[in-house]
């Protein structure tokens, strides 16, 4: 018998096998949930950008390259348009929009798909009046995060923990440095939100009581979020007169907490202080060129947005708004605000013609002086601008929402240039509300993403795309230290927009802000359609986005 014979047939059959196998898999193609066909992708690094496919499997990039072999379970042609790693708002005020409305409208239009909270104020820490036990009554900061994940939103989330709802749950309004004991406890808190998932703490230092704090106590709340991998980011205590000085104090903070520091929308206010520009960005480049790690955001826009209360000293801000209007009622103390007031006190006040009032609480207001600005409001009222000013705080019983004209559009082209500066809408995201024409809000809130790529990057060619593109994403991601996330890398989590060049347009004006953006033609967060077809879908995909100090994956 001859014994070889069977072991040559077994030999034969296993190559056999094998060759089979090869050939299936050769040109059986792969499977994947989703392909981007054709595309031009700008990845987010700031290379120039390239056309392939992208897959996408569960909720992250899978593949990009020539996928003409592989299967999408969905497809999407992209020929003509631009695929890039969605964008991540810097500063992001969609934390109360978020809790009753958890789409996110304003922003999934221009591809945001990360909002960042906690410029100041952030969901938490906060004392609650009632106790009644309820899941939507946090009070901590991932106790806020806990409620909107159950709830369910589509962009993912994230926030600093705000010095002010520190401040302000251990201290009140009051306008003193805190005891021994009080500084502990906003210390405590800072830990507790940290090993929560914040960012690193976020300061407004132009508000009270924020403005109460001194650098001593600011260090001491930074250095507890260094610790624990943070950032320090900042609304400087000035914007416009002492700009330089409050730019000394941000390095200050840096360099004692050793942290790094990001500046909140970055802009020089009021034409006087226009020609600073040189000697800010110079401080910054010496200031990084020394060690410190220092960054910014801004957003695209001549005018900024706050209250009409900012016109006001800030010592008679304590105690908060009840007890404001109590003062600015009281003969002798609105004759000394007054005073101060055409003094230039807290600093020398905008030209009241560059100050449009957004809106009023009072429907009797908005009819009469919603639109216009502060000079011919005060014609109309038969008192001067100040007076005004006080007249209309105590009346309506809120802060009064106000547009101000200060900044140069020179200056804000070359911060645009600037490569650490990201971008930031300063608003909530929502969706256009019903009674639009009686709300009225500043055009960022649907038109700071936009407006960059089409009237800085196309019409007016300020910066190119792919470096338009890395400063809204990988830029941020990498400041922030979120992995993952920010560019279009397989194995990165697939958040993804994909937009026309030609057609991105913001539409909001200052005098018609409800105006969504047009040209974001598909939004994936985490792998999901939040937008197809320029459409929401409706679905809620996003996730709480943890620090690095988090104790928690």
């Amino acid at each position: 018998m001859n014994l070889k014979l069977p072991l040559r047939l077994s030999v034969l059959c296993a190559c056999c096998v094998l060759i089979i196998v090869a050939f299936r898999n050769r040109f059986t193609p792969s499977t994947f949930d989703i392909i981007i066909r054709q595309g031009t992708i700008y990845d987010g690094s700031g290379s120039k950008p390239f056309i392939a496919d992208l897959a996408i499997q569960g909720d992250s990039i899978a593949a990009i390259g020539n996928l003409s072999d592989a299967i999408g379970r969905r497809e999407i042609n992209a020929n003509g348009l631009v695929v890039s790693p969605g964008f991540i708002n810097m500063l992001s005020w969609a934390d109360q929009n978020l809790l009753k409305d958890g789409l996110s409208m304003a922003n999934i239009k221009q591809g945001v798909t990360l909002e960042i909270f906690g410029e100041g104020w952030s969901p938490g820490p906060v004392k609650r009046k009632t106790t009644q036990r309820a899941d939507s009554l946090w009070t901590t900061l991932g106790g806020y995060f806990q409620w909107l994940m159950k709830k369910g939103v589509s962009p993912n989330v994230a926030s600093f923990v705000g010095q002010t709802s520190v401040r302000n749950y251990v201290m009140g309004y009051e306008n003193r440095k805190p005891t021994a004991a009080e500084l502990d406890a906003m210390k405590s808190l800072v830990k507790q939100a940290m090993e929560e998932g914040a960012l690193g703490l976020g300061t407004s230092l132009i508000y009270a009581p924020a403005s109460y704090a001194s650098t001593e106590e600011l260090i001491a709340l930074a250095t507890v979020a260094a610790q624990h991998g943070g950032m320090y980011t900042t609304h400087m205590r000035s914007e416009g007169d002492f700009i330089l000085e409050a730019l000394n104090e941000t390095f200050r903070i840096a360099h004692t907490a050793q942290i790094p520091a990001e500046i909140y929308h970055l802009k020089i206010n009021i034409a006087r202080n226009w020609d600073k520009l040189n000697i800010l960005i110079n401080k910054i480049d010496s200031a990084q060129k020394a060690g410190l790690k220092i960054t910014a955001n801004m957003y695209p826009y001549t005018a900024s947005g706050t209250g009409l209360t900012s016109r006001l000293p800030l010592w008679v801000q304590e105690g908060g708004a009840k007890e404001m209007r109590k003062r600015l009622r009281t003969p002798s103390i609105r004759k000394k605000v007054l005073l101060e007031m055409q003094k230039g006190i807290p600093y020398k006040n905008s030209d009241p013609k560059d100050v449009m009032i957004m809106g009023f609480r009072l429907d009797s207001l908005n009819k009469l002086y919603r639109g216009k600005r502060l000079d011919e409001i005060a014609r109309l009222h038969g008192k001067n601008a100040d007076e005004t000013t006080i007249d209309l705080i105590v009346r309506d019983k809120s802060r009064i929402e106000a547009i101000y004209f200060l900044i140069s559009e020179d200056n804000m082209k070359r911060m645009l240039h600037l490569p650490y500066v990201s971008f930031g809408s300063d608003a909530g995201s929502q969706a256009i509300p019903e009674n639009a024409e009686e709300q009225g809000v500043h055009p960022r809130t649907y038109g700071t993403f936009a407006r960059v790529l089409g009237k800085y990057v196309r019409d007016e060619k300020v910066i190119p795309m792919e470096e338009a593109i890395r400063r809204m994403t990988a830029l941020p991601a990498r400041n922030l230290n979120i992995r993952k996330r920010g560019t279009l890398t397989i194995g990165n989590f697939a958040d993804v927009a994909i937009f026309d060049p030609a057609t991105v347009q913001d539409h909001a004006t200052f005098e018609n802000p409800h105006q969504y953006a047009t040209g974001m033609i598909h939004v994936l967060i985490n792998g999901k359609f939040v937008l197809y077809e320029g459409e929401h879908t409706g679905t809620t995909p996003g996730r709480f986005i943890r620090g690095q100090g988090s104790k928690r994956p």
